[in-house]
């Protein structure tokens, strides 16, 4: 009898941000197949007699290819389990639920997705900040910073100036290793007084939130230690930024810059 291959989004981080689908998937699975961003707490929900697997994926680590994860959920599936691949945040938002997806259907198996929520919507969640203020934005771009290896880089400087024309919100995932380019590209289109948030864990007990300005964002993320997983938020909705008291509204670093 062959199994199934549910792709679930764990979310953020926060395990009370999971839907109730999500949390269904994970106690009912056989075999879990774990991303690194997934924390302990969403992993303790699945029976005590599922196997877990742990195939973890960050840019500049030693990450599990690909490949192997594709032939895994094959080979496990037909092996009449019922399998969870547990992804941090949503898995069609930069979490290759698409090629995974199609690779399971071309192999006959049973496959569907779980959403959950992306962590560029929890921070701008974390920040108090509507990502389509109407007030301040007509849209939301969400991209993401890291190029597919051999891939075409994203052409910075043709989406930084739509959008100042389209009054777009940028979010950024993967950018905080290539930030002090990103914000060259950025400046070419957009001006250097544009708000920028950056938030750090989203979501978890270990997150943290900076606001600076477009001009000072390389030296705000190397002053502030903002390190990944990250999401950076370009655009006027940071302006209306609503940090903790325990956390700067604006950094020393981009204070003393102007």
């Amino acid at each position: 009898m062959t199994g199934n291959v549910l792709l679930v989004g764990a979310g953020p981080g926060d395990p009370e941000l999971l839907t109730l689908k999500a949390v269904r998937a994970i106690q009912q699975a056989t075999v879990l197949l774990v991303d690194d961003l997934v924390g302990d707490e969403v992993i303790a929900l699945a029976d005590p007699a599922a196997r877990v697997v742990y195939v973890g994926k960050r840019g500049g680590c030693l990450s599990t290819p690909q490949s192997f994860i594709l032939r895994l959920m094959v080979a496990e599936a037909r092996n009449g389990e019922r399998v969870v691949r547990l992804k941090g945040g949503d898995p069609f938002i930069f979490g290759r639920g698409g090629e995974e997806l199609d690779h399971l259907r071309t192999h006959g198996i049973d496959a569907s997705v779980v959403n959950g929520i992306t962590a560029g919507l929890a921070a701008a969640n974390a920040l108090g900040v509507a990502l389509t203020h109407r007030d301040h934005a007509q849209g939301v771009v969400l991209v993401t910073g890291h190029a597919r290896t051999g891939g075409e880089a994203t052409d910075w400087r043709a989406l930084a100036a739509t959008a100042r024309q389209a009054r777009l919100t940028l979010v950024i995932y993967m950018g905080i290793s290539g930030v002090a380019e990103l914000q060259s590209e950025l400046l070419t289109g957009l001006p250097g007084d544009t708000p920028v948030a950056l938030v750090q864990d989203a979501s978890l007990p270990s997150q943290r939130c900076v606001t600076t300005r477009l001009a000072n964002l390389a030296a705000t993320v190397q002053a502030q230690h903002i390190g990944s997983p990250a999401v950076i938020i370009v655009g006027e909705v940071a302006h209306a930024a609503s940090l903790p008291e325990a956390l700067p509204s604006w950094t020393a670093a981009a204070r003393a810059q102007g």
